[in-house]
């Protein structure tokens, strides 16, 4: 069996990106919400919603992998496979989806949202055992960056905290990348 995870560094990780979401929540006006990304299509608003998503994903992916992650690695990699053929429509809903979710979701309810999310995996991640943590499946490298072909429940409570770094450097309000209304 791999090393044991890391708990407390992935649990230090989670705390450093809630206090960080909560600022720049917490400081961006509507005109900074409002204001284009460095990198994206997305404004600073959707580009948030995008990163609180990165984390609301991983509830879904934590069963994707403890289901096919029993089977035979064959069924895992043709899924993997299949969805890798699916990019381009899954790149289209990717990119709609905080379109229209932070109409939905304004800040007050990011902010809460993310405390729910990063609460309810903490509590799962406290309660994973070891053989668990070890257990995993193939992924569609296709659709980010930092899925790798073969990723473990571990790497998968990892992922959220990589994605959101990622993104919140493309940030245009003071705490992202430091270029505020630059764009």
């Amino acid at each position: 069996m791999a090393n044991p995870m890391d708990r407390q560094a992935v649990y230090e990780d989670y705390e450093r990106a809630r206090r960080t979401f909560h600022e720049l929540l917490g400081a961006a006006s509507e005109a900074d919400l409002a204001r284009p990304t460095h990198g994206t299509k997305w404004n600073n608003g959707q580009l948030l919603w995008h990163m609180l998503f990165g984390y609301m994903v991983v509830r879904a992916l934590l069963v994707l992998v403890r289901t096919l992650g029993r089977l035979p690695r064959a069924v895992g990699k043709t899924f993997a496979r299949l969805l890798d053929a699916g990019t381009v429509p899954f790149d289209r809903v990717n990119y709609a989806g905080p379109r229209g979710a932070v109409k939905v979701f304004g800040p007050r309810r990011m902010d809460a949202a993310f405390d729910r999310v990063l609460d309810s995996l903490l509590r799962r991640l406290a309660s994973e055992s070891e053989a668990d943590l070890a257990r995993g499946m193939h992924f569609p490298v296709r659709w980010d960056p930092f899925f790798e072909d073969f990723m473990t429940l571990a790497d998968i409570y990892r992922y959220p905290t990589r994605h959101f770094d990622f993104h919140h450097r493309q940030l245009t309000l003071s705490g992202g990348d430091g270029h505020q209304g630059e764009g």
